[in-house]
């Protein structure tokens, strides 16, 4: 039977068409011949191998640290063998670097598709990293690229692909970086190194929406997603863990941008600048990552609004908990802000997804509209409901003692403020 597939995508039509059902692209549809009887395998299957659980051994042992703690902590104690990994992030974010400076101990071999031999050595000298442990390929076939791993099976432990985006297979006709390419290139990888016990490490790249590049089941070939997130224009970036068949996704790895590289960051204030004095829409919340407690300034600017509607703009915080706050000011402390552009910012381009940051920006809108400084020694932080409630957060106790540690004087916080009114009186 005569089957057509798509270039791009890799999905399967009846019929052709000018335009892929799946993904929308163009005159991507090609024939391709299909025998009914090859999907039935001829003869005796060969019967699965089985194993109990007792018999296996724990992973733990086996692990390879990178003798960098904060990548070690988001890794939960390093890379495992057969381990796929993806590293994603904004183009220009550090993610060459994070990988250069964090597997400089370990024995790689680096393929990059963006950047010669000699860029990439310029650069690992630039950031004082020993060359020794490398093997580097600037080839962007995968074939080629595994048989270079197959003769060299006992020089390497990772193999990092630099970026996935810029790879390709011989027996995929579209183009690098098509969703075709990336599947079928992730597929052949990972079967090498699953069968040899190497370790994988994928670079890929995030584009405006924020996903990861090409399709969005590479999340599920791979074993552990990592994003290193940050403002570009900000010296600071943040390792996280979306995925981690290895380990938890709870804890997070906190860096610094130098001249030699990405450093990293053990103070959890390092994010809050004390030598600014303190001014209106300023306020300090914090937020439990894995085992440690981080703390964040907050910055909101109120102004009246040109337009009709009034404009919401958020960075490093969602949207939508932007709206839900400002209701809740609305609601239970009259604050109506329908006249006001709203702006909300997580200073240093960070970003915040638990909601125990609620009360430090809800104090950081009501210090802008009211045009009041809040203390620098000052920290807020808790859910706020929709009945105007202040919940608890998972441990707060810790946050607590961590601030009084770091020098914070007053906190706010479910235990000292039960409702939005409490908070609203400080002004």
């Amino acid at each position: 039977m005569t089957n057509y597939i798509c270039s791009s995508c890799g999905e399967p039509s009846s019929s052709w068409y000018g335009k892929c059902p799946a993904c929308g692209q163009w005159n991507t549809l090609g024939k391709a011949e299909v025998d009914s009887t090859s999907a039935k395998k001829k003869g005796k299957a060969t019967p699965a191998k089985l194993a109990t659980f007792k018999n296996v051994a724990s992973i733990k042992s086996s692990k390879l640290e990178t003798g960098i703690y904060e990548i070690d902590r988001v890794l939960a104690g390093g890379f495992s063998p057969g381990q796929v990994a993806l590293l994603a992030g904004e183009p220009g974010v550090g993610k060459s670097t994070l990988l250069l400076k964090g597997l400089s101990k370990l024995k790689v071999l680096y393929a990059s598709g963006e950047e010669s031999t000699d860029q990439v050595a310029d650069r690992a000298r630039r950031v004082g990293i020993n060359l020794d442990n490398f093997l580097f390929t600037d080839e962007s076939q995968v074939e080629s690229i595994i048989e270079a791993a197959k003769d060299n099976i006992k020089k390497f432990q990772i193999i990092v692909i630099d970026s996935v985006q810029t790879i390709h297979s011989g027996d995929v006709l579209s183009a690098a970086g098509s969703v075709s390419q990336i599947r079928s290139c992730v597929d052949l990888l990972s079967d090498f190194v699953k069968e040899y016990q190497k370790t994988l490490v994928i670079v890929g790249h995030v584009n405006k929406a924020g996903d990861i590049a090409g399709p969005k089941t590479l999340e599920h070939l791979v074993d552990s997603v990592f994003y290193l997130e940050g403002d570009k224009n900000s010296s600071y970036r943040v390792l996280r863990a979306r995925k981690n068949r290895f380990g938890t996704t709870d804890e997070v790895g906190l860096f610094e941008m130098h001249e030699s590289g990405l450093q990293p960051v053990k103070n959890p204030t390092a994010f809050i600048d004390y030598d600014r004095s303190p001014q209106p829409g300023r306020a300090i919340t914090a937020t439990i990552e894995g085992s440690r407690a981080l703390f964040f300034e907050i910055q909101c600017l109120v102004s009246p609004t040109n337009f009709a509607l009034p404009r919401r703009v958020v960075s490093g915080i969602d949207f939508n908990r932007l709206q839900l706050i400002l209701a809740a000011l609305k609601k239970h402390l009259y604050l109506s802000l329908d006249n006001s552009d709203v702006f909300v910012s997580v200073v240093g381009g960070l970003s915040i997804k638990s909601p125990a940051a609620d009360l430090g920006i809800a104090m950081s809108i009501i210090s802008s509209a009211k045009n009041k400084a809040v203390p620098t020694s000052t920290l807020f932080f808790g859910e706020i409901g929709l009945l105007g409630e202040i919940r608890h957060i998972y441990k707060e106790e810790q946050i607590e003692k961590e601030a009084k540690r770091f020098g914070f004087s007053k906190i706010y916080s479910a235990s000292k403020t039960a409702t939005l009114r409490d908070i609203g009186r400080l002004f």
